[in-house]
C-alpha cells in the first residue's frame, strides 16, 4: 500500500504542477481577474545594471539604455561594476553622458553591488536589468505605467530569446512560463520574476538576502502589496548555446532558488490563493526530479500489480528513449524538448546538492554563451 501511495502521489504531483495547475490558474484568472490601473506616467527612475567583467557586452548595453524612450531629466542609469578587472569600467566611463554613472564597487557579489547603487541614488522607482540584455525602446515606459496603481510594488517584463542556432529549448519553456506568469499576475501576483527587466518602488525596496527574482515578488505579497507581470515591456537575451550549457547555467543559478525555499519563510503570511500558487509552481516544480525518481522506482516495483503501473513504466521508458534521441540530436519530433526537460530537471537536483554543500554562492559566474 505504501508503494502504491507513493506512485499515485508522485504521478499526481507531476501532473498537477506541469499541466493541472497552469490550466487551473488560467481558468481562475478569467473568472476573478484583478486588473492593474495602468496610466502613462513619468516618475523619476534609477536604472541599475550590475556588471562584472562585461567588456564584451557593456557598450552595447549602455547604448541601448541611452536610447530608451524616456525623458532624460527623469532617468539615471547606473552601472554597478562589481570589482571588474577587464575594460568594463573604462568603457562605461568613456561615454560622458550626464544620465550615465559608473559605480565602481569592490568585489562583493551582485546583491551588494545593487544595494549600494540603490543607497547612492534618489528616484521614485528603481529599475534593474542584466548587462547582456537589450530592452525595446518603449520597455521602460511599459514597465513604469503599472506603478500608477498604488497597489503595485514590483513589475517585471517579458524576456524573449533571439538566437536560434543551437539546440537549446529555453524559448519553448519560457513561452510556457510566460503564459503561466500572466495567469498568476491576473490572479493577483506572480511567484517569480526575472533579472533581465524589472522595477520596484523605492519605498518597497528591501536589501533582501535571498535575491530579487524569487525573493521580491514573494516579499511584496507578504507585505500586502502586488507583484505583477507586464508582457509588453520587452527585453531580449541570447539563450545558452546548447542544452548542456543551459544545464550548467541552471546549476549555477538554482541554489538561490533552494535557499529562498528553505530559508526565506516564503510560505508564511501570504493569502490562500498565493500559497497555492507557491506550492504548485515552486515547491512541486523544484521537487519534480525527485517525484520522477519515486514514480519510476514504484512503477518498476509494482509492474506486476496491474495495468496502470505497467503502462506508467512503458510511458517513462518511452520518454527516456525520446530524451536519448534528443541528446543524440536525432530528427525525432519532441526529442529535443524531452532532452531539455530531462537536463533541467536534473539540474534542479544537482543544484540542491550544491546548495546543501556550499550554500548559494554570492559571487556570480557568467554564462559565456549568453553574451
Amino acid at each position: 500500500m505504501i508503494l502504491k501511495a507513493i506512485f499515485w502521489a508522485s504521478l499526481g504531483g507531476l501532473a498537477w504542477t506541469h499541466v493541472g495547475y497552469p490550466v487551473a490558474a488560467a481558468t481562475l484568472a478569467r473568472l476573478r481577474r484583478r486588473p492593474v490601473a495602468r496610466q502613462d506616467i513619468e516618475p523619476t527612475v534609477t536604472l541599475i545594471v550590475p556588471a562584472h567583467d562585461e567588456e564584451d557586452v557593456i557598450g552595447r548595453r549602455v547604448e541601448n539604455l541611452l536610447e530608451l524612450d524616456y525623458p532624460g531629466e527623469k532617468l539615471s542609469i547606473v552601472v554597478a561594476s562589481d570589482g571588474s578587472t577587464d575594460r568594463t569600467d573604462e568603457i562605461v566611463a568613456g561615454y560622458g553622458d550626464p544620465r550615465l554613472r559608473l559605480l565602481a564597487c569592490e568585489r562583493g557579489g551582485k546583491l551588494p553591488s545593487m544595494n549600494r547603487a540603490v543607497r547612492e541614488s534618489e528616484s521614485d522607482l528603481l529599475a534593474f536589468g542584466d548587462a547582456n540584455a537589450t530592452w525595446a525602446p518603449d520597455a521602460l515606459r511599459k514597465l513604469v505605467r503599472n506603478f500608477a496603481d498604488p497597489e503595485i510594488a514590483y513589475a517585471c517584463g517579458q524576456v524573449r530569446f533571439q538566437r536560434q542556432d543551437g539546440t537549446n529549448r529555453e524559448g519553448v519553456y519560457w513561452r510556457y512560463e510566460m503564459w503561466l506568469r500572466r495567469s498568476e499576475s491576473e490572479l493577483g501576483s506572480i511567484t517569480g520574476g526575472n533579472g533581465a527587466i524589472y522595477a520596484v518602488r523605492r519605498s518597497d525596496y528591501v536589501e533582501w538576502p535571498f535575491g530579487h527574482d524569487l525573493g521580491f515578488p514573494n516579499l511584496m505579497v507578504q507585505k500586502g502589496r502586488r507583484a505583477i507581470y507586464e508582457p509588453e515591456a520587452l527585453a531580449y537575451e541570447k539563450p545558452s548555446r546548447d542544452n548542456e550549457d543551459e544545464f550548467r547555467r541552471k546549476v549555477r543559478m538554482l541554489p538561490w532558488s533552494w535557499r529562498h525555499l528553505f530559508e526565506a519563510r516564503s510560505l508564511r503570511g501570504v493569502p490562500p490563493i498565493y500559497l497555492a500558487e507557491l506550492l504548485s509552481h515552486r515547491v512541486l516544480r523544484y521537487g519534480s526530479g525527485f517525484l520522477h525518481i519515486a514514480l519510476l522506482a514504484t512503477s518498476i516495483a509494482l509492474v506486476d500489480d496491474g495495468w496502470p503501473y505497467a503502462a506508467a513504466l512503458v510511458a517513462q521508458a518511452a520518454w527516456l528513449a525520446l530524451a536519448a534521441a534528443g541528446k543524440l540530436k536525432l530528427p525525432v519530433p519532441g526529442a529535443g524538448l524531452a532532452y531539455y526537460y530531462l537536463l533541467m530537471t536534473a539540474a534542479t537536483m544537482v543544484a540542491l546538492g550544491r546548495y546543501l554543500r556550499e550554500g548559494a554562492p554570492l559571487m556570480w559566474e557568467k554564462a559565456e554563451g549568453t553574451r
